[in-house]
């Protein structure tokens, strides 16, 4: 025993932890707070063990935060989509809009890209479509232009209605022609040119016989409409693709009230 209390003596002295000026490290700085688990073990056996389930819903309880906290730091996966697309749109349709200004890429080509827009301005197609009404003399021609008259009118009336309820700028700032204040198509979204070329492309090709270089052509023709909207600064791609779209449902309405021939005869010997 005295041989081993002595070897105990020996690494103490040894042990640099021991030494006068490292005593500080092996003590806990003051005023700490002494830990859960030594007074865990000092309560010994008359402490009754916490019931398991309260365990769990209080670390439940913990991991859980406030509904404002996890509205701010984690947003929907919507709302991220949403804002990556807009930004995206709004990109795109700069790059796209080499006509927008006199300082542009192509600003030299910007009264032709002007005049490809202007084919499918609304004042246009109205004002034809009633002097070839007024010419026409078959009743099958006249059932015709009537009905694309009413599709005409129809879009004026909802483009105007969708574009006065969102209000979307377009991406550069270009005021409306004297054309666009006559057809109430000021805002950007959605694009009236772009759905009034979808909707008579789309009219032309299921009532007119056409041949196949024609039927092309006149498929082109609406997507330069919509591209020329893009290149001079007036709409965002997503305002032209959006314009194709209500163009097509607007031919689908036209065509379930589709007026006959009878009631065209009234209307025009009403005029």
């Amino acid at each position: 025993m005295p041989a081993s209390q002595s070897r105990a003596r020996a690494r103490d002295r040894n042990n640099v932890l021991n030494r006068a000026e490292f005593l500080s490290l092996n003590q806990p700085p003051k005023g700490a707070p002494e830990p859960r688990s030594s007074g865990r073990k000092a309560s010994g056996p008359s402490t009754q063990p916490s019931c398991p389930g309260e365990g769990a819903r209080e670390r439940r309880q913990s991991q859980q935060l406030p509904e404002e906290d996890c509205m701010q730091l984690n947003p929907s996966f919507k709302g991220i989509a949403f804002n990556s697309l807009l930004a995206i749109d709004i990109c795109m349709s700069k790059r796209l809009g080499v006509c927008a200004g006199r300082a542009a890429s192509w600003a030299s080509a910007r009264s032709m890209v002007n005049l490809i827009g202007i084919t499918g301005h609304g004042i246009p197609w109205v004002g034809g479509t009633i002097l070839c009404l007024v010419k026409s003399s078959t009743l099958a021609g006249q059932e015709v232009l009537m009905n694309l008259l009413l599709a005409l009118l129809l879009d004026i009336m909802t483009v105007a209605g969708v574009q006065k309820l969102i209000k979307r700028r377009g991406p550069f700032e270009t005021s409306p022609s004297l054309l666009d204040y006559l057809t109430m198509d000021i805002y950007a979204f959605p694009a009236g040119h772009a759905s009034r070329a979808a909707m008579v492309s789309k009219f032309f090709l299921s009532h007119l016989v056409l041949a196949v270089p024609l039927r092309v052509l006149l498929v082109l023709w609406a997507l330069c409409v919509g591209l020329s909207r893009v290149m001079i600064g007036r709409h965002h791609i997503t305002d032209v693709l959006s314009g194709f779209v209500i163009g097509y449902f607007q031919f689908r309405l036209v065509e379930l009230v589709w007026m006959s021939s009878n009631t065209c005869q009234m209307l025009i010997s009403a005029w």
